[in-house]
């Protein structure tokens, strides 16, 4: 890369800054990367809450039970964005810029394909989808009303996302995290406007969340592609990068190889919690807004242990492209460390207040006991669940991915599943949660072995 630009920026970012130990490098990066990711997911969050007090819990549970179907969407994305984030740093960290642009313009147009495709098919799909997963009769028609509307947003929210992930590549945490803000504080304004009718809006009711959605991340990526072309920033959608909104066969291959199974094994992670919500909706409509008020606050507790494991990813990814093997057992210590440190922090304070959190998003005392019982059963398990998201990232950052697919695979379709399903039936809605810290044991076992005894023995080299 030139000095002027990404090459300059590469001298104090990531891997590259030698200015402080690795862990306090990586320390930093992370505050942003975590509170971004939050943000993600703080607009749903905000949009839930306003849903569930200003419509009740039915509507709640309406917006749940399209949860896991989103989850499934998101994370696919989330997969298929690692292939190009692993060569976007690995591009990065080669100084390279020119295979930086040709890797963005080739991922925006595959997951702006995708988005669409997404979109058709869950439209077209939508009711067929929620009966099947058992969503009750009585929030059916909201739930349906509601995915619709979050299916047309796919085409923008797939090529948002992919440009965060494109700028964490190159050691940029801090400018992502700027328009997540931006998109997860429009919704505070957005939702309860679209439910109360304010400044003569019609009422919308459930739909208000949908829409608040689909606007705010339209605007916030409009935000970002203006404030990247305004700095000239190496990512920026400038004419070099819109010649290269094509497909380049040779990084497809590698951005599908490392991709592909990656967004499949986050998918059957996705396939899981809609067979676990099939195993909540059995209860009642109480249940399954206590599994959304859970599953949202779960979310939460995992974002220092997701964005570690990104950070372990994209750290490792500039050392490979820098050709700096040594290196990166560095990034696992430290972000090993870093997991247990800062997610023992969050989890413990969760378990303090979980009740008062919990109350956040249920108002209605029996949902709110079920949720805190939930709550109290798995949250230390994310600690473990953190560690092997390390494991398994800078395996990727490599391309190393078969392995380290099959196992986390194996962990939730082999231990999750089955453990939930027959302890429901056992013990009741309790036993499904059992479920989770059961698959993160085996699952961390399995990666370990990998790791140390296959892995950390081989040489690893650039991918394009």
């Amino acid at each position: 890369m030139a000095q002027s630009g990404a090459g300059a920026a590469a001298q104090a970012r990531g891997i590259f800054d030698q200015s402080r130990p690795l862990w306090q490098v990586m320390g930093l990066f992370l505050v942003p990367l975590i509170l971004g990711n939050i943000l993600q997911s703080a607009a749903g969050t905000i949009s839930s809450v306003y849903v569930g007090r200003l419509i009740g819990v039915n509507a709640l549970a309406a917006i749940s039970a399209f949860f896991p179907v989103l989850f499934l969407l998101i994370s696919f994305l989330i997969g298929v964005s690692s292939g190009s984030t692993v060569l976007t740093g690995q591009a990065y960290g080669a100084r390279d810029e020119h295979t930086l642009k040709k890797v963005v313009g080739t991922s925006i147009t595959f997951t702006f394909l995708l988005g669409c495709l997404a979109a058709v098919a869950g439209i077209l799909f939508t009711r067929e989808t929620l009966v099947l997963l058992g969503t009750p009769s009585n929030v059916l028609a909201d739930s349906v009303a509601y995915a619709r509307i979050i299916y047309l947003m796919l085409p923008v929210i797939f090529v948002f996302f992919s440009y965060i992930a494109f700028m964490r590549g190159t050691g940029d945490a801090n400018s992502p995290f700027i328009f997540l803000l931006i998109s997860a504080l429009l919704p505070a304004l957005f939702t309860p406007a679209f439910i109360l009718g304010w400044f003569g809006l019609p009422h919308l009711g459930i739909v208000s969340a949908a829409l608040s959605a689909l606007l705010s991340n339209t605007i916030s990526f409009i935000l970002l592609l203006i404030y990247l072309r305004a700095i000239k920033h190496p990512l920026a959608l400038d004419e070099e990068t819109i010649r290269d909104l094509k497909v380049d066969w040779r990084i497809l291959k590698q951005i599908v190889r490392i991709g592909i199974p990656t967004g499949v094994q986050l998918i059957l992670v996705s396939l899981s919690e809609l067979a676990v919500i099939s195993f909540v909706n059995r209860f009642g409509s109480h249940a399954t807004a206590a599994y959304g008020a859970v599953n949202q606050i779960a979310s939460y507790v995992q974002f220092p242990a997701v964005s570690i494991g990104i950070a372990a990813s994209i750290f490792g990814a500039q050392a490979i492209g820098a050709n700096r093997d040594d290196l990166l057992g560095k990034v696992v210590n430290s972000a090993v460390g870093l997991n247990y440190v800062v997610g023992g922090t969050l989890i413990t304070l969760c378990y303090i207040f979980k009740r008062d959190i919990a109350g956040w998003f249920l108002t209605d005392p029996g949902t709110l006991d079920i949720a805190t019982s939930l709550l109290s059963i798995t949250l230390w398990s994310y600690l473990l669940f953190g560690n092997s998201a390390i494991l398994s990232g800078i395996m990727r950052a490599s391309g190393n991915v078969i392995w380290p697919t099959t196992i986390g695979i194996l962990a939730i379709w082999g231990v999750e599943v089955p453990t939930a399903y027959i302890l429901s039936h056992r013990i009741g809605l309790p036993g499904i949660w059992i479920g989770y810290p059961a698959a993160f044991v085996t699952g961390l076992i399995l990666q370990s072995c990998y790791y140390f005894f296959v892995w950390s023995r081989q040489r690893h080299q650039r991918l394009v």
